[in-house]
């Protein structure tokens, strides 16, 4: 059984196949969009225990979807990764409601101790931090 689900939003073909396998390898079902209607369906669904999406200029529609994402599930945890290094990107994520934002390039291994914390933590907790 998986350790849990998650959702992936990325449309850069070469890092959403890093994010399958890394997740997938930690035991993880893990489900892929580069589209932001799919993603809304999904999360609108109930399906997903964690949302990871990577940021970029061109997909701002998903960090759009932030807010009214953590409206319908407060208590999903979302992961942001992005290229983009500037600290008031994270600050912008922070305030619409990302469990946490990482840089590029950041550790492999961090991203799944992040993902393991964000899984583990009581659901109110999770919301709280968001």
């Amino acid at each position: 059984m998986p350790a849990g689900s998650i959702l992936v939003a990325d449309d850069d073909t070469p890092s959403a196949r890093c994010s399958i396998k890394l997740f997938s390898r930690a035991g993880y079902e893990v489900r892929l969009t580069g589209n932001a209607a799919t993603l809304w369906r999904w999360v609108s669904q109930g399906e997903g225990d964690l949302r990871h999406h990577r940021r970029g200029d061109a997909r701002r529609e998903r960090v759009r979807l932030l807010p009214r994402i953590k409206k319908m599930r407060p208590n999903l945890p979302v992961i942001v990764m992005s290229a983009q290094k500037h600290l008031h990107d994270g600050d912008r994520a922070s305030e619409r409601g990302a469990y946490e934002y990482l840089p590029k390039p950041f550790d492999l291994k961090e991203l799944i101790t992040i993902v393991g914390r964000a899984l583990a933590e009581p659901k109110e907790r999770v919301a709280s931090t968001s």
